[in-house]
């Protein structure tokens, strides 16, 4: 079962995203901040995490690159307002495996979390 972290300060947008991702079979944990996220990947250990890029206590794509040297296993799919080619280039290099924008199209969203676990499954 694949583990999921949702990492947003917009309360309806993580409840949007708890609700579809519990329908589609996964274990998920949610966070509004950035240190709510850092405790949740203590204790919850996600595989994948979803992480808004504007957060209330710090930069998200900053979070990323801590995130991709301290735990490099965790999965991140950047999920933001901001439609900006040279953010989500940055995200990409330093490591996140998608870049959505907001408004979420949640076909597109779930089918990102499926390829991610399906590509991890087979690594295994």
């Amino acid at each position: 079962m694949r583990k999921i972290l949702i990492v947003d300060d917009e309360y309806d947008i993580v409840e949007l995203l708890e609700d579809l991702l519990l329908q589609k079979g996964y274990v998920v944990e949610k966070a509004y901040n950035r240190k709510q996220a850092e405790a949740a990947i203590e204790t919850f250990q996600p595989e994948l995490m979803l992480l808004d890029i504007k957060l209330p206590d710090g930069d998200g794509i900053d979070f990323l690159k801590q995130i991709k040297k301290d735990t490099p296993k965790i999965d991140v799919i950047m999920v933001t307002g901001l439609s900006d080619r040279d953010i989500a280039l940055e995200a990409l290099k330093n490591g996140a495996v998608d870049y959505i924008c907001k408004p979420i199209d949640l076909l597109y969203l779930t089918n990102s979390v499926l390829a991610n676990v399906i590509s991890n499954y087979r690594e295994e």
